[in-house]
């Protein structure tokens, strides 16, 4: 029988995984304090599809845009990615699978009609603002 559990790791890459924040991350943060100085109001944490369960950094609802600021670990960023020695084919399926997913959410919602921006954890905050604000900008036309 085959289950998608994650096999025993150490101690401290255990207690290093569950300080990971899902909501609310610095980078996070810094865009939304930026989007909010420019005067951009948005909601946070939210399903921008009712009965779905994937939920979007920053919603603008009335314009259909979802916002989401991927790390670059979780979604195998071009040019920060790492991989983990322990476990790593349970980690490489792992992080696959949140890739295929967030390929599967932004075709879900654009099918839907709303228009998805992904931002890198580690672009400046200014520049992710810009193509926000561009985004929200262009559906408001």
């Amino acid at each position: 029988m085959t289950t998608n559990r994650r096999p025993p790791t150490d101690a401290a890459t255990s207690a290093r995984m569950a300080r990971q924040r899902r909501a609310g991350t610095g980078p996070e943060l810094a865009l939304r304090r930026e989007l909010h100085r420019r005067g951009l109001r948005y909601f946070v944490d939210r399903a921008p599809l009712r009965g779905q369960r994937r939920r979007a950094d920053l919603v603008f609802p009335r314009l259909r845009v979802a916002v989401y600021v991927d790390g670059c670990f979780w979604h195998r960023c071009p040019q920060h990615a790492t991989y983990p020695k322990n476990n790593s084919q349970w980690w490489a399926d792992k992080l696959s699978g949140n890739v295929a997913r967030d390929r599967a959410t932004d075709a879900a919602l654009a099918a839907a009609g709303w228009q998805v921006v992904r931002i890198w954890e580690h672009e400046d905050a200014a520049a992710a603002a810009d193509r926000v604000q561009a985004a929200v900008a262009e559906r408001a036309n």
